[in-house]
């Protein structure tokens, strides 16, 4: 398998979401080509500022222009899971549209910015916003299958390597490279979205640098042997930790 045919088959669930964050075109608009006549409030955060927290009433929808968010979900008992990472193009608090109040936390992860859209305002001004809206919600629905798909079936390996591969195919969906990606979530963060422990997650990365799959310098990951990952993923669940050296040679 190609390096290009992994990062196909791993994002093939994220299409719907590449279409709002690449280039707009005539026969394909995005959504911010859609609101972008509206009175618009553009709001820029800090790292680590919150967008919105469950429970705070809703009022509106948030689509990223510019950064890297993290959305989460708290239990009554104070246990937190990561349900995302968003990037340009995509909406903030769609999990909520039919709740008075937010369902989820959204925090920004570096410098960044959103654009708040007025349900009401989105709702009788722009009567084309629920076909996008639609598309949306299929897309996450798509989205949560995929990544459901990676948890119960893939090894730790797999899992973080499925990881590297489909954010840096988006980050290649915005204009940036594919193979350098800045990672601006901690690994404890990625551990919780993969369902992996923080030792596990780094474990993982040691090993696909020590066989030259990656490079890690800081919070920045380098994808050096593509064809290696591809490899990998190709095995099937069923590959075990020691057969990445077998995979490398």
């Amino acid at each position: 398998m190609s390096y290009t045919t992994a990062l196909q088959e791993t994002n093939r669930t994220f299409l719907a979401d590449q279409r709002l964050a690449m280039p707009i075109s005539s026969e394909a608009p995005g959504l911010s080509a859609l609101v972008r006549d509206l009175p618009l409030r553009r709001r820029l955060l800090k790292s680590r500022e919150h967008v919105f927290r469950a429970g705070q009433p809703r009022h509106a929808l948030y689509l990223v222009h510019a950064g890297i968010f993290k959305t989460s979900i708290l239990s009554e008992d104070g246990r937190e899971k990561v349900t995302g990472f968003r990037m340009r193009g995509d909406l903030l608090g769609l999990d909520s549209l039919d709740m008075p109040h937010y369902t989820c936390d959204a925090v920004a992860l570096d410098v960044g910015e959103v654009w708040e859209l007025c349900c009401d305002e989105l709702r009788h001004g722009l009567p084309e916003f629920q076909d996008v809206l639609t598309a949306a919600l299929a897309a996450e629905i798509r989205r949560d299958w995929h990544w459901m798909l990676t948890v119960a079936t893939l090894t730790a390996e797999q899992r973080v390597v499925t990881f590297l591969l489909d954010l840096g195919s988006r980050f290649g969906a915005l204009g940036f490279s594919t193979r350098r990606m800045t990672m601006r979530m901690t690994r404890a963060d990625m551990g919780n979205f993969l369902g992996l422990k923080l030792e596990t997650v780094v474990r993982a990365l040691s090993r696909l640098q020590a066989i030259g799959f990656i490079r890690i310098e800081g919070h920045e990951i380098g994808i050096v042997d593509p064809d290696g990952l591809a490899t990998l993923l190709s095995a099937g669940p069923g590959v075990s930790s020691p057969s990445l050296a077998t995979l490398a040679a």
